[in-house]
């Protein structure tokens, strides 16, 4: 069993923290939302006060935060995660961040001779709660070895994806793709039906045809198709169209910095700023069908 630090317990890293602690990990934790300290400590983690305690006396450290911006203040400088781990700590990002970050703090950690990946995930709350989640992983492989054991405790499909900020590479790529697709469906189930095709009959016919996708077959944003379709919940998310706009904004950054034209991602990216900006960010991402019913 190893000693883990753990940054950033609130809906996705709370989850996660409680399943290490449930394998037999002893999991110290920080945080900045006193709410999420305590639903910490009734899940067995002991608490501390500042992101530098949780380094301290950890063989391993992960972070779940919100932005590159975050993921710099925590790790760099005198006072930062690299500066006041023990030797050879191995650090886990699983924030969702942009690619020059991540490549920046791994550079920072590898020179201080500490191991670390970046292991974006997917799957939302309820795998992380339920320790299904994917983890893409960016890191060398002797890293991956290491952290390994740990992924499997927090998550059921672990990838490594291959060098630092591959990771984050491949999920703002998944995401790019999951974001287009649920606009295309939209567009589809919407104009199926103002022309006078029950959604049902087009789930039927394009579930078993070449229209096929993972997101109309699990989200598809019509109420009473699927089954676990955040659509039949009023649609509280599974995955929030704030994250995804953000994830989407990661993707035109890194499509920027790379020289590289991704007309559909920017399109997308356009449209869920347009549908946050009406004050629906807190809905779940396939809600964006609203957006063009309205139109």
């Amino acid at each position: 069993m190893m000693d883990i630090g753990f940054i950033g317990l609130g809906n996705m890293g709370g989850p996660m923290a409680k399943n290490l602690v449930q394998a037999g990990h002893k999991v110290k934790g920080f945080d900045l939302g006193a709410g999420a300290l305590e639903i910490a400590t009734a899940n067995g983690i002991e608490t501390v006060s500042a992101a530098a305690e949780v380094a301290k006396g950890s063989q391993a450290v992960v972070t779940m935060l919100p932005a590159g911006e975050h993921v710099r203040s925590v790790y760099l400088g005198a006072e930062g995660l690299i500066a006041q781990a023990d030797p050879d700590t191995l650090f886990i990002d699983s924030s969702t961040i942009d690619v020059t970050s991540c490549r920046e703090v791994h550079e920072a950690a590898a020179s201080a001779g500490h191991a670390m990946l970046d292991a974006p995930v997917s799957g939302g709350v309820a795998g992380a709660d339920g320790g299904t989640l994917t983890f893409m992983v960016g890191g060398p492989d002797a890293a991956f070895a290491r952290g390994k054991p740990l992924f499997e405790i927090m998550g059921r499909n672990i990838v490594h994806a291959g060098a630092a900020g591959n990771g984050q590479v491949a999920k703002v790529c998944n995401n790019m793709i999951l974001g287009i697709t649920m606009l295309g469906i939209s567009e589809a189930f919407t104009l199926g039906e103002t022309l006078g095709l029950a959604p049902e009959k087009l789930q039927e016919i394009s579930s078993t045809s070449s229209g096929s996708c993972w997101a109309m077959l699990n989200h598809n944003p019509i109420p009473g198709l699927v089954e676990n379709s955040a659509a039949n919940r009023d649609y509280k998310p599974g995955f929030a169209a704030s994250m995804m706009q953000k994830d989407l904004r990661l993707s035109q950054a890194a499509a920027h910095q790379a020289g590289v034209p991704t007309p559909l991602g920017a399109e997308a990216s356009a449209l869920y700023t347009m549908f946050v900006k009406s004050g629906r960010g807190g809905l779940d991402y396939s809600a964006i069908i609203k957006m063009l019913q309205e139109a």
